[in-house]
């Protein structure tokens, strides 16, 4: 409920329908104390009033688009989001075309408010890629048209130089669709002068201080705006506006919008003639009869104009210092003088301006006018100049005031036709309501036959001397008895004497005021004539978007008929505009400036009188306000101020209407206060509802005592049961605690009687039964009580768990020696065994062979401590990787056990020979190196027994069976290089065949079976033997000596 309590706030009421007292002093009040609490908005029922802060606020974020989104009017402090949202709810919900009417003078924030709807609508409508498209050409529409038709004026840095109306479309869900925008009154006479201390249009200075080197060398520009006559050759600074980045931002919205680069180049090379021109100088010169004429100074600028737009600088130049008079059949070249010249060039330069700006606002509108045929809703947006009242007053004043007239008379006769509406739906009686009826003034301007714009167009068409005092004169014999216009002659008739009316003005009494016209400069800008010969020159150009904008000046379409007038397109434009507004409901924004100087939250209370006066704001209050001046909806008012009546309070059950009427029954207002409507109250007098409001205040503030001392009765005994509950809580504790410790010195003083008891019963049973063996019982408790610690010690000080460390702590007392070593045995062979199942199986494999070898050998020959840090390999040849032994490897196959190269001895001669010996799981087999061919395969069951000596040689016998076929032949006798290893895996290998033990002889003499009979074999150690291995002679034929190292 901010917004009620806002606007019932007596000292500066949101809503200006509820002043009292009702005058000028208290409305302008309070609009004062409002701005001083920066509420810069005020309503006047459904109306805004914006009053300009010149600075930026806080109130138009993101957050506040939420608050203001769908909630209702009234519902939250006033705020142009409220109005926009209201507008825009209308249309998508309930089908009505909208127009929201935007009016102020110069620097009110008329453009500013405007930009502000749009950014509303645009934020709360729905998303899309197309509908956001869409939404970015309608806001970008704005920089475009500001550039070309915005300027600083004395009172404005960013003052609308024309009339703004744009109908934004919607489809049926209310997403926007496009637009269509109207412009009216173009003030294009600042295109050739204007007031000191002002600024021509923006778009000039953003094109010198924006542009490029190469676009200004291209359009034959100087960055320094003193150079150009049309810009009064003054400094272009402005404060707080950057020209560059605006002129930045506006070539960014024009490619938003859909311009192509060639249009965009073309429109900056039509505005750069525009500024050129103004540089063009004549010269005053005599022709041989004496006629005055005039010519260009400085050929330079019209060379670099024509050369812009395509065309013959003669042309133009002819075009400027002569014109051309048909008379009947008769073409006349006749020469200008050098006013005249000027005249004919400054026209030049603001029809072409203007045509561009026209030309500008229809290449806006292809971009964003809606393509289908559907269904639309339209919302307008109508940002146009207020009332106007300056010390010289002239045309543009006289027919933009025309304009405001309209306004005012559409605004009071909509805002009476939807008070009647409201009354006739709610069932309520409409009064008559007697107001200012401004018909009268319009007719005063407008009327066909005796208008002043009609004066004004006859008096123009009129052939011979026309001049304003023929114009004058005209008003003052049509409008002698007008009551709302007079003159100096008309004054003087009644017999008035009034100095502060000249000569040659007239006065009419608006709806905002009296305003004095000087008539001088009408009829030249009513007619807004342009020579055909500047016309013809145009569209000779060869530049298309300028040909495009004469077309009058085709020879072939040579018209005599005048131009309409400036004043009846005006008056048509007008005409059109009331209708298209008089189609939609209407809401307004009524725009104050506060101060004259710009400066931020100052408040001038006798300038802002005058815009209220101009602005028509207390007419418009009385209406509102005539019958009754406040009415809400049931719901709300009911949920306000139900606390007034007990029976409402603090919960109605029935329906809102009838517990309004219960509640007001019970505050005795009078009857003739308040009337029922369907679905609202209605209260005639601010007062009654001041009363009620104050009222209210004074319950709240009783309702507020009442819940503070409820709340604080509740918060006591709240404190008061929580004490209660921690004081028994604390108490069952504490007897807790004291049972506890009472139980506990029970319990111990227990425990010592019972220790007692039982040491006198063990005391008496001991000195009865146990004295004679105590010293037994003694001694076996010191025994185990060393036995328990010697044990616990072990314990925490056991070896590393390493194999080769055999270390152990010696055992403290003697008598458990013999324990200590048993549990070191233990202990090892339990390190051991964990070592061993750690194992991979191939190293498992390879300690076992070492373990067998140690059996075989170990302390019986020299050579077996040597062959300790020899890994067993096994494969010395490499039967695989060599494609040699591929045939080998064949036989082998995967039966493989060892495979090296060993030496045979010759049984004749004792020579050896070298071979390639193979151990496999079945067989042990002997080969030729040279072929790789296997030349002997022996069983492993055929052997029978190995003999080797005790020295540190590789000699070893192999004992084969006499029954076997290979043993027939008899014994082997070979030398290894890997003696140890091949008898043990030999070993090995019988035993896993056999499953008995080979026989192994470890001796220096020993006998050999071979085919011829047995040999007795001695092995001798010897010096001659040589380092290669073994030496083996024959001693006869039954003897061999062997000679090892």
């Amino acid at each position: 409920m901010e917004g009620t309590s806002s606007m019932l706030d007596a000292e500066a009421v949101a809503d200006l329908v509820l002043l009292d007292p009702l005058t000028e002093e208290s409305l302008v009040q309070t609009l004062q104390e409002r701005f001083r609490r920066h509420d810069i908005y005020t309503y006047i029922g459904n109306v805004v009033i914006s009053v300009n802060p010149y600075q930026a606020l806080p109130i138009y974020t993101p957050e506040k688009v939420e608050e203001y989104h769908n909630c209702s009017f009234f519902a939250v402090k006033p705020h142009i989001y409220a109005i926009a949202d209201d507008a825009y709810r209308s249309l998508r919900d309930r089908d009505r075309d909208q127009c929201i009417l935007i009016t102020g003078e110069s620097g009110a924030g008329k453009t500013e408010a405007s930009k502000l709807v749009m950014s509303y609508v645009a934020a709360v409508s729905s998303k899309g890629e197309e509908v956001n498209k869409v939404k970015e050409q309608l806001l970008q529409s704005n920089p475009v048209l500001e550039a070309f038709g915005n300027a600083k004026t004395v009172r404005n840095d960013n003052s609308s130089r024309f009339g703004k109306y744009m109908d934004i479309e919607f489809d049926f869900k209310g997403e926007p669709l496009g637009g269509v925008i109207s412009n009216y009154l173009l003030e294009k006479s600042r295109i050739v002068r204007h007031v000191k201390g002002e600024r021509n249009f923006h778009i000039f200075y953003q094109l010198l201080a924006g542009a490029s080197p190469q676009l200004l060398q291209q359009l034959k520009l100087r960055q320094d705006c003193g150079h150009y006559g049309y810009l009064d050759r003054a400094s272009s600074s402005l404060p707080g506006m950057d020209d560059a980045a605006n002129f930045h931002a506006m070539q960014d919205a024009m490619r938003v919008i859909g311009f192509s680069p060639a249009e965009v180049t073309e429109l900056l090379e039509v505005t750069a003639v525009v500024l050129k021109l103004g540089n063009i100088q004549l010269s005053s010169s005599f022709q041989a009869s004496g006629m005055e004429a005039c010519s260009i100074t400085d050929p330079q600028e019209l060379r670099e104009i024509c050369e812009l737009i395509g065309l013959d600088p003669s042309t133009l130049e002819q075009a400027l210092c002569t014109r051309t008079v048909k008379a009947r059949d008769e073409t006349v070249l006749t020469t200008l003088t050098v006013p005249q010249g000027y005249y004919g060039r400054d026209a030049l330069a603001k029809n072409i301006y203007s045509r561009l700006f026209d030309w500008l606002v229809n290449r806006i509108n292809t971009s964003i006018q809606v393509k289908s045929d559907e269904q639309r809703k339209v919302m307008g947006v109508l940002d146009i100049y207020g009332f106007e009242i300056f010390q010289d007053n002239g045309f543009e004043q006289f027919i933009i005031n025309y304009c405001n007239e309209k306004l005012q008379q559409i605004f009071i006769l909509m805002t009476l036709k939807e008070e009647q509406e409201e009354y006739v739906r709610e069932g309520i009686q409409w009064t008559p309501v007697e107001f200012f009826d401004n018909s009268i003034i319009c007719n005063l301007i407008e009327n066909s036959t005796s208008g002043v714009l009609a004066m004004l167009d006859e008096e123009c068409l009129r052939p011979g001397v026309v001049n304003e005092d023929t114009f004058l004169n005209k008003l003052n014999q049509l409008l002698a008895k007008h009551k709302h216009y007079e003159s100096k002659e008309t004054q003087n008739a009644r017999h008035i004497t009034d100095t502060s009316l000249p000569a040659h003005c007239f006065r009419i009494h608006h709806y905002a005021g009296k305003v004095t016209y000087n008539v001088t400069g009408f009829i030249e800008k009513n007619n807004d004539l342009l020579f055909r010969d500047l016309s013809q020159a145009m569209w000779a150009s060869r530049h298309t978007l300028l040909r495009s904008l004469f077309p009058e000046g085709d020879p072939q379409k040579v018209s005599l008929k005048l131009p309409p007038t400036a004043g009846f397109q005006f008056k048509s434009s007008v005409a059109m505009l009331m209708k298209n507004l008089y189609s939609k409901n209407p809401n307004y924004i009524r725009c104050i400036k506060p101060n004259d100087t710009k400066s931020a939250m100052v408040f001038t209370p006798e300038l802002v009188l005058a815009q209220v006066r101009y602005l028509g704001l207390m007419e418009n209050v009385r209406v509102r306000r005539a019958g009754y001046a406040f009415r809400q909806l049931y719901g709300p008012f009911l949920q306000r101020y139900k606390m007034l009546n007990r029976r409402t309070w603090p919960r109605w059950d029935g329906g809102d209407r009838e517990g309004v009427e219960v509640l007001m029954a019970g505050l005795a207002f009078p009857a003739e206060e308040l009337a029922f409507g369907h679905t609202k109250i209605f209260i005639r007098s601010p007062r009654t509802l001041f009363d009620l409001e104050q009222q209210r205040q004074e319950r709240v503030s009783q309702l507020a005592t009442l819940i503070q001392k409820m709340f604080r009765g509740w918060r006591c005994r709240t404190q008061y049961q929580l004490m209660r509950k921690s004081q028994i809580l604390i108490s069952a504790w504490f007897r807790g605690h004291r049972q506890k410790n009472q139980y506990k010195q029970m319990k111990r003083s227990a425990l010592v009687l019972q220790a007692y008891a039982r040491g006198w019963k063990a005391r008496r049973t001991y000195r009865k039964y146990f004295r004679s063996s105590a010293s037994t019982r003694v001694s076996n408790f010191i025994y185990w009580g060393l036995v328990q610690r010697y044990l616990l010690g072990l314990a925490k000080n056991l070896p590393p768990l390493a194999v080769t460390d055999r270390t152990w702590p010696p055992a403290p007392y003697r008598f458990l020696d013999k324990t200590n070593q048993e549990l070191k045995n233990i202990f090892y062979h339990w390190k051991c065994k964990k070592y061993r199942d750690q194992l991979p199986p191939s190293r498992r494999a390879q300690l076992q062979a070492k373990l067998c070898a140690s059996e075989l050998f170990k302390d019986k020959k020299t050579l077996y401590p040597k062959s300790l840090q020899q890994p067993f390999r096994g494969d010395y040849l490499g039967l695989k990787q060599n494609p040699k032994y591929q045939k080998l490897h064949a036989v082998a196959k995967d039966k493989l056990v060892m495979a090296d190269t060993v030496r045979k001895v010759n049984r004749a001669n004792g020579k050896t020979v070298p071979r390639l010996l193979l151990l496999t799981t079945e067989h042990l087999i002997l080969a030729d190196p040279k072929a790789a061919q296997p030349k002997t395969v022996l069983s492993i069951s055929d052997i029978r027994g190995v003999s080797v000596t005790h020295f540190s040689d590789g000699f070893l016998a192999l004992h084969l069976k006499e029954v076997s076929t290979v043993g027939a032949k008899g014994d082997f006798l070979l030398v290894s290089d890997h003696l140890i290893e091949l008898v043990t895996r030999l070993h090995q290998t019988f035993e896993a065949i056999s499953g008995q033990v080979l026989p192994l002889h470890i001796t220096d003499r020993f006998s050999t079976h071979f085919l011829k009979g047995d040999m007795s074999i001695t092995v001798v150690e010897s010096p001659k033997a040589g380092t290669d291995g073994p030496v083996c002679k024959k001693k006869g034929s039954n003897k061999m000596e062997v000679l090892v190292h």
